[in-house]
């Protein structure tokens, strides 16, 4: 980043409102901070149709075998390996199909690792070996939209002719320039001065939720507000199955159960054994055979 560039994005971090901050009690910190962080929703608010034009390109972009790729350093990067982390078990999509890609790899989800975000070179490296092409999404996420790191995967993802998408929370940016698609909130100055997982990590926490989550539903991964694709890992994940086969059905707790065992407690599944009266081997197909159909695009499918 140039040195001018850089001097005034730093200035933009200083939030004169708080320089008592230090002298405050316990009460008055934690009172400000929740007062601080109540006006992000207002300003994410704001950004709610460019969230929901970017969800329309990335379904668009999926449905046609594309994948997303999140990219970030610091907080912006362990949000989007929280949110990637998140779809496999949630949707019941394949671990390719979100992925996050935070500077300085794993070992910067733990702890910070000097210098990487500078590495316009290291995410360039990150998306060739995961062969990124033009069916792609190349999602970048910083605070600034300056961070050398997350503008050069932009600015390649764009040479591919992948969707880019910038996600920043001070307003428009260089990222902004960039990508086909800007979503920029301007939370204002953290508390904290120059403390993005502040409010920046808030407001990013929204945005990333919302687009993951209302991709899946328009990918058909949700059926009214039910996760009928949920990896039933567990018990808990094991007893909301079997509630929501129960509801869909219309069937007891007991007989979820029990179509879910035959199906290795995959929802979607038990559903459309039940209600088409098919064989585990035939409902496999179809959801092999379908990935992106809804539940009722399914149901409707076979009751023709």
């Amino acid at each position: 980043m140039e040195e001018d560039a850089l001097s005034e994005c730093l200035k933009n971090e200083s939030n004169q409102e708080t320089t008592q901050f230090s002298e405050l009690s316990a009460l008055e910190l934690v009172t400000l901070i929740n007062s601080a962080d109540m006006t992000v929703a207002n300003a994410v608010k704001k950004e709610l149709p460019a969230i929901a034009k970017a969800v329309e390109r990335i379904t668009e972009r999926l449905q046609k075998g594309g994948r997303i790729f999140y990219v970030g350093a610091g907080t912006s990067g362990r949000l989007a390996v929280l949110d990637s982390a998140e779809c496999p078990p949630t949707f019941g999509v394949s671990p390719t199909l979100v992925q996050a890609i935070i500077a300085g790899g794993h070992d910067a989800m733990l702890k910070a690792v000097e210098n990487i975000e500078d590495s316009q070179e290291a995410a360039i490296e990150e998306l060739q070996r995961r062969h990124v092409s033009d069916k792609d999404v190349v999602i970048g996420i910083a605070a600034s939209g300056r961070t050398p790191f997350t503008v050069a995967a932009l600015q390649y993802g764009k040479k591919l002719k992948a969707l880019t998408v910038s996600i920043t929370t001070r307003g428009k940016s260089m990222m902004s320039e960039i990508a086909d698609l800007s979503i920029a909130p301007d939370v204002g100055a953290e508390v904290l001065t120059g403390s993005t997982r502040m409010k920046s990590g808030t407001a990013q926490k929204m945005i990333l939720g919302m687009l993951s989550t209302s991709v899946m539903t328009k990918l058909g991964k949700v059926h009214k507000n039910l996760m009928v694709d949920v990896i039933a890992s567990n018990e808990k994940l094991q007893r909301r199955a079997e509630g929501i086969v129960s509801e869909v059905c219309g069937v007891s707790h007991d007989r979820a159960r029990t179509l879910l065992q035959m199906v290795n407690y995959h929802p979607r599944k038990a559903i459309l054994m039940y209600e088409l009266h098919l064989s585990v081997e035939k409902v496999d197909q179809i959801t092999q055979q379908y990935p992106y159909h809804s539940l009722q695009q399914q149901l409707a499918l076979f009751n023709e």
